[in-house]
């Protein structure tokens, strides 16, 4: 009998556990206390049930799997809900490293102002994270990869029985092993404010992303350390951004008003193709009048008029360090260093030149 397009692309379903009961001479619901790990099965029986679930190949739930293998082989994330390119973009690159890694993704989303505050005290962690750590736990994970940008000011603290990767700040766990990874922020910062300095500007003006966000006050803290060691004053600071071309056009339009700027440096990309819009209503050239540096190293970044100077971060090497870091924690191997920063780089575009 001809076989149709449709059976013969059905994927063969494997052995079920009325299969594995029989073949084992044990009861289904034997086997089901087996692949749950539940008490009262002697070890003689407990070993051959498991035994025939290795000659089947049978799929069993994660518990089961957990039992058989000794680990999920699944990693879990918690990460901001948010389309933004730096967010979205490493979550990406931590996907394909644990698909490389050999282990499957598990992700638990958090969305940004959805903190929960009734009767979590300060020191506590956020109620949002808690959940979404506690999602991932039921779930069974064999590590965490914690990819939440924003936070209160006060260390993040919960209870983990797998490891877990923080990127970015750093993680108060009161049981379980922990690690950070991420780039450096501050290094970097510094980096394109020292670019506008020896440019020959008198200063650097500066674009601030939102302030619950750490990295936005890695990028503030560089950027004044750099003026500082310059001995360049520090001018005031235009309201915060919240990383959209809106809030950099408005900042932007705030500069522009002012004869003195000459240099920028933006919290991220997005923000200074805001203020390149405001300098342009403006009548200010760039680079001729002021030059601009933004942050993240955007694909539309090159293609701007002018071509963007940015700090370009390397996502998808933080996120093979964090797997890798969290895959030699998870297998027992040596244990790796408790911080880790990683360098980034300058890419050097038409919209910075010599002070005139």
């Amino acid at each position: 009998m001809a076989t149709t397009a449709a059976e013969g692309g059905r994927r063969r379903r494997g052995p079920g556990m009325t299969e594995v009961a029989r073949v084992a001479g044990v009861s289904q619901k034997t086997v089901s206390r087996v692949v749950n790990g539940e008490p009262h099965v002697s070890p003689e029986v407990r070993d051959r049930v498991l035994r025939v679930i290795r000659e089947l190949d049978y799929r069993p739930n994660n518990a089961a799997r957990a039992l058989l293998l000794g680990r999920y082989r699944r990693i879990g994330v918690v990460s901001l809900g948010t389309a933004l390119y730096g967010p979205s973009a490493l979550l990406s690159a931590l996907e394909r490293a644990m698909q490389r890694a050999g282990y499957s993704f598990a992700l638990a989303g958090t969305l940004e102002g959805e903190r929960s505050e009734v009767g979590v005290p300060p020191d506590e962690v956020w109620g949002n994270v808690s959940v979404a750590v506690e999602s991932l736990l039921e779930q069974g994970v064999d590590g965490i990869v914690l990819s939440e940008p924003i936070d209160d000011g006060t260390p993040l603290r919960f209870s983990a029985d797998v490891p877990v990767v923080s990127l970015g700040e750093g993680v108060e766990l009161t049981e379980g092993v922990g690690a950070v990874v991420g780039a450096d922020g501050v290094a970097a910062a510094r980096m394109a404010t020292e670019h506008l300095l020896d440019l020959g500007h008198r200063t650097v003006w500066h674009l601030p992303g939102p302030q619950d966000w750490y990295a936005a006050r890695d990028r503030l803290r560089g950027w004044r350390e750099a003026l500082e060691a310059a001995g360049a004053p520090e001018p005031p600071l235009p309201t915060a951004g919240d990383w959209t071309p809106a809030s950099g056009y408005a900042a932007g339009r705030q500069l522009a008003q002012l004869s003195e700027v000459t240099a920028v440096f933006a919290a991220n990309d997005d923000m200074a193709i805001g203020a390149l819009r405001a300098f342009a209503e403006a009548g200010l050239a760039v680079p001729d009048d002021v030059s601009i540096v933004g942050y993240d190293d955007i694909p539309a970044a090159p293609y701007l008029s002018p071509p963007l100077t940015t700090v370009r971060q390397d996502f998808t090497a933080v996120a093979d360090h964090a797997v890798d870091t969290l895959i030699a924690m998870i297998e027992g191997k040596s244990r790796p260093a408790q911080h880790t920063a990683l360098a980034v780089e300058l890419a050097v575009r038409a919209s910075t030149a010599h002070s005139r």
